[in-house]
């Protein structure tokens, strides 16, 4: 399978960790019970231990749709290919406008590809990954010859769920299931993939069922379709919960255990390209593998962009030239679930 193209549009509202917690502070003041200075010293200090330094928002007048049709147009025009040219458009990530139908119809009829096979791909941020490797299987089959991979994260912005729901604070306890929302950012990525059987990918899977209840974002009636513990849902329905700290230590070992399996010499990897939930939590996987070198790190500057990290990270690294065609490159993803997996393929 070739990877022909892979392009990311950022949105244009810049902030930084500071503009993060005087977000908190302006929405905490006249909720929270306690010495409010104090949890934003410790929130300023974690985002900086974690390495966030700078996220994007959507600002005023933008919107998903627009920002994932240029980046699709920039992706069709790196491909040298036309709307016609894709078989199947695959919708991924967690942020979406519908539940019914995919998301996938909705973007395929705002481009006016209205012949287009479509569906969704939903599995947390390992949605484009899972999406990758079912695109993968598919053009081996035949059925389609080219593929369009697509996600608009956009979590924050004209929701409620993270933004300003997680930023108004009630009790200092609230930042150890709540934290993560800080990190996030937003951005919508295009991707073409297409049947190459001279360009073989591997794929290493692994989940963990027993630790779903770490990072979710429950639906209203959530109670009826699981069975709930203290951690499920934790900031209540339609809202975002997620225990950061302890998903990247039950998390680890699984990472550890899914890049061991991948096949390629760590002598003949260009760049690693990790999921953005920190830099630190995946130096430390660099350092224990003796490759931190290896590891392209989009987490300071776009922040946790969820589905759209490894893609993202991509399409900047290309850009930039820290890689170039013909290079050997590892994604490394750890995902709510919780999932994992590492992949290595020839860009």
């Amino acid at each position: 399978m070739k990877l022909e193209s892979v392009k990311v549009v950022l949105p244009s509202r810049k902030l930084n960790n500071e503009d993060i917690v005087t977000l908190i502070q302006q929405h905490s003041e006249a909720t929270y019970s306690g010495d409010l200075n104090k949890v934003l010293q410790d929130i300023r200090f974690s985002l900086k231990y974690s390495g966030a330094k700078e996220r994007y928002w959507l600002d005023k007048g933008e919107t998903p749709i627009s920002l994932l049709s240029q980046a699709v147009n920039e992706a069709l025009e790196e491909a040298e290919c036309k709307k016609q040219d894709i078989d199947l458009l695959i919708y991924t990530g967690i942020s979406r406008g519908f539940l019914e139908p995919g998301g996938a119809y909705f973007v395929a009829n705002a481009l006016g590809m209205d012949r287009v096979q479509c569906f969704d791909v939903l599995d947390a941020c390992m949605s484009w990954t899972r999406a990758l490797s079912l695109s993968y299987t598919l053009l081996k089959t035949g059925i389609y010859r080219r593929i369009m991979i697509v996600n608009a994260e956009f979590n924050l912005c004209g929701r409620k769920g993270v933004y300003p729901d997680l930023f108004s604070l009630n009790q200092y306890e609230q930042i150890t299931w709540s934290f993560p929302g800080y990190t996030l950012g937003e951005a919508a990525t295009a991707t073409i993939v297409s049947a190459d059987p001279e360009r073989e990918w591997e794929f290493h899977f692994s989940s963990r069922p027993d630790l779903a209840h770490l990072c979710t974002a429950p639906l209203d009636g959530y109670e009826g379709y699981c069975h709930p513990c203290e951690y499920t849902g934790r900031n209540g329905a339609d809202r975002f919960t997620s225990f950061g700290f302890e998903l990247h230590d039950r998390g680890a070992p699984e990472l550890v255990s899914v890049f061991e399996k991948l096949k390629v010499p760590l002598k003949e990897i260009r760049a690693i390209f990790p999921h953005a939930s920190s830099k630190l939590e995946w130096e430390k996987g660099g350092e224990y593998f003796g490759i931190p070198h290896l590891l392209y790190y989009i987490y300071p500057y776009c922040g946790n962009v969820v589905s759209a990290s490894v893609p993202t990270g991509i399409a900047l690294a290309f850009k930039q030239g820290q890689i170039q065609r013909g290079d050997r490159l590892v994604g490394w993803v750890g995902s709510a679930g919780m999932s994992f997996c590492a992949y290595s393929f020839t860009f």
